[in-house]
């Protein structure tokens, strides 16, 4: 899978067993980084027409099948299918519009395996918010943890109410992190120096909490047109130094998860790539009560990829994958179709 934060492609091979709940094995896992041609590429994918966007798709599927050809082979597998995420272009689900893109015939074709893909539209057309798609995978696979948090390019969040698991979008996270990292010349904030050094901005921490999406309720979701549309625009227009706009962004981010994750006695399992980042974890702390968990760096780094691989398990299963009291969907439902070369 790929990522909104566009850190590059995530390939995991994994194991699992149901006897009697679900287990699962990471055996190996790689991140593929992006060069300049496929970084501009996809970070301009809702800009494309049409013609150039479809041709894309194919193009960015065989890229996705030859890398997962090279990973085959290097690391001597035999994998039984392949399930993938792609990279996603749209997503509006109020507007009945979402697209990942990386086609599943295309990486089908190059690897001669079956792919599932194309997770996110059954349940947009049942009226969901096609996201998030992870909580099936935490509760049956990492339901020893209150809340499931993911700190990618934008953090997400799941835990149980009433025997229903509820997830959403918190806020964006190192999507915007990254925008302002990338004005010094780095890709990211290492372990949030610069934004350590910085300080708070409190009238624009004010305006980002004014954001309309913040008082809606779940289920819903966020895209990176809603980034572009609000968030953006309120960094750009500011006169804050660079170190306080990252130390206000990260105060914002922490106190949105603050607001949710609470309880002395709860756990929450942090993943994504917020998880490295020492500071922002700091703030969390600072912000909620409750125990905070950083797993092994395998699980932080493919925790996303490994949750689509048992997405795929259950799509080949024909079980459930996709829950309705996460997305807002008409029914749960078994999402993802599947390409045969």
């Amino acid at each position: 899978m790929s990522g909104t934060s566009l850190d590059g492609l995530d390939i995991a091979y994994c194991e699992f067993s149901a006897n009697p709940g679900w287990n699962f094995k990471l055996i190996c896992a790689e991140t593929y980084s992006y060069d300049q041609f496929w970084g501009e590429k996809l970070s301009s994918l809702h800009l494309m027409e049409a013609p150039e966007l479809v041709q894309t798709d194919f193009v960015y599927g065989r890229f996705i099948g030859e890398r997962i050809n090279s990973f085959i082979k290097r690391h001597r597998l035999s994998p039984d299918f392949i399930a993938s995420h792609g990279h996603t272009a749209f997503h509006q689900p109020a507007k009945g519009l979402t697209l990942q893109t990386g086609n599943g015939n295309a990486i089908s074709s190059i690897t001669k395996l079956p792919v599932v893909f194309d997770f996110r539209a059954m349940d947009v057309a049942l009226g969901g918010q096609g996201a998030p798609l992870v909580p099936i995978g935490d509760r049956l696979l990492f339901g020893a943890f209150d809340y499931c948090l993911n700190i990618g390019g934008i953090a997400n969040i799941s835990y149980e109410v009433n025997n229903n698991r509820i997830a959403w979008d918190i806020c964006p996270a190192n999507m915007v992190l990254n925008y302002l990292s990338r004005k010094t010349g780095a890709s990211y904030d290492k372990d949030g120096e610069l934004a350590a050094s910085g300080k708070i901005e409190q009238s624009l921490l004010k305006q980002l909490e004014a954001w309309d999406y913040y008082t809606e309720k779940p289920p819903k979701s966020l895209g990176r047109e809603d980034v572009e549309e609000f968030i953006f625009p309120l960094i750009e227009n500011d006169r804050t130094s660079l170190p306080d706009l990252l130390r206000t962004y990260t105060e914002h981010i922490s106190k949105c998860i603050g607001k949710v994750a609470q309880g002395q006695h709860k756990k929450m399992l942090i993943t994504g790539g917020g998880a490295f980042n020492q500071f922002l974890i700091s703030r969390i702390r600072a912000n909620t009560d409750v125990e905070v968990v950083i797993p092994e760096v395998g699980i932080i780094e493919f925790k996303e990829a490994l949750v689509f691989a048992f997405l795929g398990v259950l799509r080949m299963e024909n079980q459930i994958n996709c829950l309705a009291s996460v997305t807002g969907a008409k029914r749960d439902c078994c999402c993802g179709i599947i390409a045969y070369t």
